[in-house]
């Protein structure tokens, strides 16, 4: 019977053969270079169809892909060469990687695009979101991970840990908000306008979320996402919670923090609720 690997369990193996290597040679542990784990991939794993092949290529529309050669007996892994960051190319290469050692039984090959690179779930039926889960766990190991992040979180922390990973501030954002306790919410904007939100389990829990597939969101009026004159406010302001849901108590607060990128106008913002907060609406009773 063939072993069965979830995104964090293979992530793991992985690791823990980085983690022997950079020991051995006495190399930094971090970022982790993910084209030699790939090339050693079919060794580590015992499996007899390898990836000889981690290039760059444009690959229009697409940040990703994985496919098969002759007789499906190797594997090209590409990214493209327009990837405007490191830490996105590292990212990318990471989530092929993870499709070659969950999926590639599963699909003829695989061609990723960037939404492909955020949306961390581990539900069976979403390859994208596992391949996102493993190369979360390769590229930022949870324990270490912790060990960076302390009790009060602000986006000078996150971007500590965007450097030591060498990934995106989005990623590892997203990394603190698969495993926090507090109640909080990321969300990206371009113009006004929500392009994708996550939130931690304790904040959709409590109703901060967003539904932002399929519709069109702006960002709140009053909010600091929406005052183009602040560019960049790392460790946050304090608002009433109801500036961005609708239906939070007057007395509840949330602090919003915020970075723009320059390059390509886009804001990444993170509301943190009180671990006490609801801003579920309120509940009616049912008319007879």
């Amino acid at each position: 019977m063939a072993e069965v690997w979830t995104p964090q369990r293979a992530a793991t193996r992985l690791v823990k053969v980085a983690e022997a290597f950079s020991s051995a040679h006495g190399l930094d542990r971090f970022p982790v270079e993910v084209p030699p784990l790939a090339m050693e991939a079919a060794r580590i794993f015992s499996w007899p169809d390898p990836i000889t092949q981690v290039q760059a290529a444009n690959i229009k529309g697409f940040e990703g892909a994985l496919f098969p050669g002759d007789d499906r007996k190797e594997w090209l892994l590409l990214y493209n060469d327009r990837l405007e960051s490191p830490g996105r190319v590292r990212f990318t290469q990471a989530h092929e990687l993870g499709h070659y050692v969950l999926h590639r039984t599963l699909r003829e090959s695989f061609q990723c695009s960037d939404a492909d690179m955020l949306n961390w779930t581990q539900d069976d039926k979403n390859l994208e979101g596992q391949a996102d889960m493993f190369a979360s766990y390769l590229l930022m190991p949870l324990d270490d991970f912790r060990k960076q992040v302390p009790v009060n979180v602000d986006l000078e922390v996150l971007k500590h840990c965007a450097l030591r990973y060498g990934v995106s501030l989005t990623a590892a954002v997203l990394k603190w908000l698969q495993y926090t306790d507090e109640k909080a919410v990321m969300v990206l904007s371009n113009d006004g306008f929500m392009n994708w939100a996550w939130s931690s389990d304790p904040a959709a829990k409590a109703g901060a979320f967003f539904r932002t597939r399929s519709q069109v969101v702006p960002v709140p009026d009053g909010s600091l996402a929406a005052n183009t004159s602040v560019k960049h406010d790392r460790c946050g302001i304090k608002l009433p919670a109801s500036v961005w849901f609708k239906h939070a108590t007057a007395e509840t607060p949330v602090t919003e923090l915020k970075v723009t990128s320059e390059k390509f106008g886009s804001v990444l913002t993170l509301l943190v609720l009180p671990r006490s907060a609801d801003v579920w609406p309120p509940w009616k009773q049912p008319s007879n």
